[in-house]
């Protein structure tokens, strides 16, 4: 597993597993950005029959174009506010609903076995119940190269 998705419903505590990952410190016009992608599985096996998690089975959080001091992330905490102007976050629903992400802490540190890791913070729009009220997510996921295998005739 690359990771886990939490998400701190009042009703319930959401839990997403991560499928696939992706970050990239960019360098484009003399500066540095940030890229970061987290795509959870739309697995339902470890949900209850009644949670809010069947009517959001999938979701992303991305994050792009954040500009950043040096492509070295390694140990550093980066944080995210989108504003009217600036949009550096996104979530994807898979679904018609939309949703938002706020005041975003990302730190970035290896692992115990070496790897690059976030641990990301933040609250997210409730578009579980609609509620008016963001609601408090943490995310722990490893940017490990995937082992693509290839099987010889």
């Amino acid at each position: 597993m690359k990771g886990i998705l939490k998400i701190y419903h009042p009703d319930e505590t959401l839990k997403y597993n991560i499928r696939n990952t992706y970050c990239k410190a960019v360098y484009s016009n003399q500066q540095h950005f940030l890229e970061v992608e987290v795509i959870t599985d739309d697995s339902l096996d470890h949900v209850d029959d009644d949670s809010l998690q069947y009517n959001f089975p999938q979701l992303s959080l991305e994050v792009f174009d954040f500009p950043i001091e040096s492509a070295e992330i390694e140990g550093k905490t980066i944080q995210i506010n989108d504003s009217d102007e600036d949009s550096y976050t996104e979530v994807d629903l898979f679904d018609d609903e939309e949703a938002f992400i706020y005041d975003n802490e990302l730190l970035f540190e290896k692992n115990e076995e070496g790897e690059l890791q976030v641990i990301w913070k933040g609250t997210i729009d409730d578009f579980y119940t609609g509620s008016d009220t963001p609601i408090p997510f943490r995310l722990k996921c490893e940017f490990k190269q995937d082992d693509i295998e290839v099987d010889e005739d």
